[in-house]
C-alpha cells in the first residue's frame, strides 16, 4: 500500500488515481486545508473502489503514527505542502511551519515504523537560481531571498541528513516544474479556487469570463520582460513519481534528486497560447512593480530522469492548456 499525503489536492488526487490505476493500493492523508471531500467522492467514482482516507495534519506525529500502524504501508509519496512563491513572501511563519514541520514528522513516523521507500515532490525553484537548464548538480544558493524556497532547500537537507544516518533509506526527490493539466477524458483535474493563486487558473477565469483581466508583471531579463517558465501535464508528473517507485524497489540504499520540467515559455506567450486554446482574448494589465525577489527564467531539459528513470515528458504544452480547460468548462457546468 501507498501512502499519500496531500492526496486530496489537485497533484496528489491525480497521483492517488494514476496509482490506482495501474493497480496499486493507495490510502490517503489530507488535512483539507486546499482540498474537500469532494474529491474523494470522485477518486472513488472513477475508479470503483474504496479509497481509505484519514483527515489528519501530519505534523500531528502521533496521529500520523496510527495510520503507519493500522495498514501496511510500503512507500510514501510526500505532496503536502504550501506551493506558492508570492505567499510564502506574506506569509513566512505559515511556510517554514508548515513544509518544514510536515517532513519531520513525516520522517519520524516512517522511521519509527519501518517504512524506507519516499519519494518527495519539491520544486525547481530549490536551486535559488535563475536559469533555463537547471541541473541536479547545481549548488543550492542558500541565500535567495524567498520563504518557500528556502523551506524547501531545509526539507531537503533534513531528508539528505537523515538518509546518511540510515542505509536502509531509500529516496527520490522530484524537482517538479510548474503543473497543469487535468486526467484523461476531465474525469479529474483543478478545482480552480475563486482566488486562485498560479497563473494557469487566474487566465482560464479570464477565459471564462469571470475575471476581466489579470495584471502581468514585465520586470524580467528575458525577451518579453515576462518570466519564462517550465509547464508540465499533471499526467508526466504522476507517471514521474510511479517511475520513482519502481526503481526504487532495485535500489539497496540510495537518495537522489531529478529535474522533472516540461515546456519552457513565457508567461506572456503561456497567456497567448491560453487564448488560443480558450477562444477569448486573455486581457491583462501592467502590474505595479514588485519589489521582491523573482526568478526570470526555471526550466530544466531533465537529463538525469530521462537516463535513470527512463522518464520524459509525453504531453504538449498545449494538450495541457486543453485538458485543463476542458475540465473547468465542466466544472462550470457543475459536471
Amino acid at each position: 500500500m501507498i501512502l499519500v499525503t496531500g492526496g486530496l489536492g489537485f497533484l496528489g488526487s491525480h497521483i492517488a488515481l494514476n496509482l490506482l490505476a495501474q493497480g496499486q493500493e493507495v490510502i490517503i492523508v489530507d488535512n483539507l486545508s486546499n482540498s474537500n471531500l469532494q474529491i474523494l467522492e470522485r477518486l472513488e467514482y472513477i475508479s470503483g473502489m474504496y479509497v481509505p482516507f484519514v483527515k489528519i495534519d501530519i505534523r500531528n506525529t502521533p496521529a500520523l503514527n496510527k495510520v503507519f500502524e493500522q495498514y501496511s504501508i510500503r512507500a510514501v509519496v510526500h505532496a503536502a505542502g504550501f506551493k506558492s512563491l508570492e505567499e510564502s513572501v506574506l506569509k513566512p511563519l505559515e511556510y517554514y511551519n508548515d513544509n518544514v514541520s510536515c517532513i519531520m514528522s513525516l520522517m519520524r513516523a516512517m522511521q519509527r515504523t519501518g517504512v524506507r521507500n519516499l519519494v518527495n515532490l519539491s520544486s525547481l525553484a530549490v536551486y535559488g537560481q535563475s536559469s533555463a537548464d537547471l541541473k541536479e548538480d547545481m549548488p543550492f544558493h542558500y541565500a535567495y531571498p524567498n520563504p518557500y524556497v528556502k523551506s524547501q532547500q531545509m526539507v531537503e537537507e533534513i531528508i539528505q541528513d537523515t538518509a546518511r544516518t540510515d542505509n536502509e533509506w531509500k529516496i527520490a526527490i522530484l524537482r517538479l516544474s510548474n503543473i497543469a493539466g487535468a486526467f484523461e477524458h476531465g474525469v479529474l483535474g483543478e478545482f480552480i479556487a475563486p482566488l486562485p493563486k498560479n497563473i494557469v487558473p487566474l487566465a482560464m477565469q479570464v477565459g471564462a469570463l469571470q475575471r476581466e483581466f489579470i495584471e502581468l508583471r514585465k520586470q524580467a531579463n528575458t525577451a518579453d520582460h515576462t518570466a519564462e517558465r517550465s509547464f508540465l501535464h499533471v499526467l508526466d508528473a504522476c507517471k514521474a513519481v510511479l517511475l520513482a517507485l519502481n526503481w526504487l524497489d532495485t535500489q539497496e540504499h540510495t537518495c537522489e534528486a531529478f529535474n522533472i520540467s516540461g515546456e519552457l515559455i513565457s508567461i506572456q506567450k503561456l497567456l497567448d497560447l491560453i487564448a488560443e486554446v480558450t477562444y477569448s482574448p486573455i486581457k491583462t494589465i501592467d502590474a505595479p512593480y514588485y519589489p521582491y525577489a523573482e526568478f526570470d527564467q526555471l526550466g530544466s531539459h531533465s537529463e538525469k530522469a530521462k537516463e535513470i528513470l527512463n522518464w520524459a515528458p509525453e504531453h504538449s504544452l498545449k494538450k495541457t492548456l486543453e485538458d485543463e480547460w476542458r475540465f473547468y468548462q465542466m466544472t462550470l457546468r457543475g459536471q
